[in-house]
């Protein structure tokens, strides 16, 4: 029997309980065609793991609440429901960089309330999992905050942005459409009325952000989900070129399961190693990918991504 039927024993218990009427496990049983066995299970389920304050009268012969304050939870979670949960509240406090600000807090202890609700909860529970992040900025609270509310309430923002290709800091006007966690670091994606086009702004490097009065409508041409996954990483442009990268056999070993983009192609050679191709708009972020796999990777197309990465690696031989 699903988890449905399941709490509709619990909510109907709970009210013959608030009605007086003294419900024990054969009343249970009879009003839902279970067995008495079974029905006394869900009565140590609601007084142990609901934490309902039941308590029997041998002369009524019937159940009771000692606390008539008590409510009901209104969710009942499966054991897999519950594990999401609590994966959920270990990524919260891991990805928060050692740093959780008040709202933050405050969801994680209802998440840990909930937890407690339904299950035999022990914070050493946190110690079976974990998730780690490397090379990601911290966002502050409070420019999270005014993004996140200038994206939900559809308002315009202002903010000054650093931007590291020419060092200063510059006023923007941007209208908010959609914030992104990319590999740790927020940004924030939206029309930038001075550049006259959809931009990405690291939250780290926003600073002053206020929420202006006018509101925006959101572009019924735009669509996210498209606008990410068209081309390989953050950095997107109105055209693309076609990468492909040939990795040595050893390496192919270990990223052949690794997806790079949703439209790559995946050719295997006979001598073990393996060509990938997908589309890119923008050599900043590929390029400090295929470095990263040092003389494991070679750039096959295009002829200009393949003189930047020679080019760079000329660069750290004269270094060393």
């Amino acid at each position: 029997m699903g988890h449905k039927n399941i709490y509709e024993r619990f909510i109907w218990f709970d009210h013959q309980v608030r009605m007086k009427r003294y419900p024990n496990a054969t009343s249970l049983g009879e009003r839902f065609e279970i067995s008495t066995k079974t029905a006394q299970r869900d009565i140590d389920f609601m007084r142990d793991r609901l934490h309902c304050p039941l308590c029997y009268d041998k002369k009524e012969k019937g159940y009771y609440y000692e606390d008539t304050t008590y409510v009901l939870p209104m969710v009942y979670l499966s054991s897999k429901e519950l594990s999401s949960l609590m994966i959920a509240r270990k990524m919260l406090k891991d990805l928060s960089g050692g740093y959780l600000g008040e709202e933050l807090s405050a969801i994680l202890r209802k998440i840990t309330s909930v937890l407690r609700r339904h299950m035999v909860f022990d914070e050493t529970m946190d110690d079976l999992f974990s998730f780690q992040m490397i090379e990601y900025s911290p966002t502050s609270e409070d420019v999270f905050g005014t993004v996140w509310e200038g994206c939900f309430k559809k308002q315009s923002l202002h903010f000054i942005y650093y931007s590291p290709a020419v060092e200063r800091k510059m006023a923007r006007k941007v209208d908010p459409y959609h914030l992104l966690n990319y590999m740790g670091t927020w940004h924030l994606i939206g029309y930038c009325h001075l550049r006259k086009e959809i931009r990405d702004f690291s939250l780290s490097r926003i600073s002053d952000p206020a929420l202006l009065e006018e509101t925006f409508e959101f572009p019924s041409e735009f669509n996210f989900h498209e606008y990410f996954l068209s081309t390989f990483g953050l950095y997107k442009g109105k055209t693309y070129r076609k990468v492909t990268l040939r990795f040595s056999p050893e390496k192919a070993k270990w990223i052949r399961n690794q997806i790079w983009h949703k439209d790559q192609k995946v050719i295997h050679e006979k001598d073990g190693s393996m060509r990938i191709s997908f589309p890119v708009s923008d050599f900043s972020e590929i390029k400090r990918e295929i470095l990263k796999h040092g003389g494991d990777v070679e750039v096959i197309a295009p002829k200009a991504l393949r003189k930047l990465i020679k080019a760079e690696a000329e660069e750290i031989i004269n270094k060393y």
